[in-house]
């Protein structure tokens, strides 16, 4: 009996070559112009791919990784913009439920609900969820140890939370305060803002597949946004996201070890 593989979805090519480099048998398949690469990471099958930006192409890439390779979940993992109070440069957001921000269908549609669905808000996999934010607060105890003193205080990292609750996803770069200040008005809980985990979320509701989402902040959705984000990504999503990704799968729960779809 075959294990259905999980699927490790990359924002940033620095996250999927650190991913791949830790892969001891990834063969790479091509589809929807894309490269997935199947393989093993801790003893457990994967396919890792880049989801590429915006949430037509990470709906796609979802669409390939449940049709052609029938994985059994998905986990996304990237950067983000941090919206709340209290969530910084360096933190981990773990996403409870994703919602497109920039949807809107109003007066037909109440702002936000995806038309003919009746939603608004995709919950993530608890399961998956509660198990990542456990890692991560176990993973980040010690950022120097994981991403050295250096990019620490760099970045000013020095004791990182993780959080639990909304993240928001839209087609557009949030960069300037004016624009972070308006998503708070309009979404108060909401945590953090990126182009596609919400996108994921929905095709996975869809296909009744488990979903997850972390993000690292990487800025504060504020004009300051475009400062040093390829040093930011290289030096410390990469990191995290590596770490991460191994410490989850090293406990992978067994209720996930389920047969290949056929």
């Amino acid at each position: 009996m075959s294990i259905a593989p999980v699927a490790i979805v990359a924002a940033m090519h620095e996250e999927l070559s650190a991913l791949l480099a830790q892969m001891p048998d990834e063969q790479r398949v091509r589809a929807a112009g894309r490269d997935f690469w199947v393989g093993h990471l801790h003893g457990q099958p994967i396919v890792a791919v880049l989801s590429r930006i915006g949430k037509v192409a990470a709906a796609v890439t979802a669409t390939v990784l449940l049709e052609r390779f029938g994985v059994r979940a998905i986990v996304f993992t990237g950067v983000a913009g941090g919206l709340a109070p209290g969530v910084d440069v360096g933190d981990v957001v773990v996403a409870s439920e994703l919602l497109q921000h920039d949807l809107d269908a109003s007066p037909i549609f109440p702002k936000y609900e995806v038309p003919l669905m009746g939603m608004a808000r995709f919950p993530a996999d608890a399961a998956i969820a509660d198990a990542l934010a456990s890692v991560a607060t176990r993973v980040l105890g010690d950022p120097v140890a994981l991403i050295g003193r250096k990019a620490a205080d760099e970045f000013g990292i020095r004791a990182p939370k993780v959080h639990r609750g909304l993240l928001v996803s839209g087609d557009r770069f949030v960069s300037t305060s004016a624009e972070s200040e308006a998503l708070r008005r309009e979404l108060p809980d909401a945590l953090a803002v990126e182009m596609e985990g919400a996108a994921m979320a929905q095709v996975c509701h869809d296909y009744g597949v488990p979903f997850a989402a972390m993000r690292t902040i990487s800025d504060r959705a504020d004009d300051a946004a475009h400062g040093d984000f390829a040093r930011f990504v290289a030096e410390v999503a990469s990191r995290y996201s590596l770490a991460l990704v191994d410490a989850w799968l090293d406990t992978l729960p067994s209720s996930l070890e389920m047969p290949a779809a056929t």
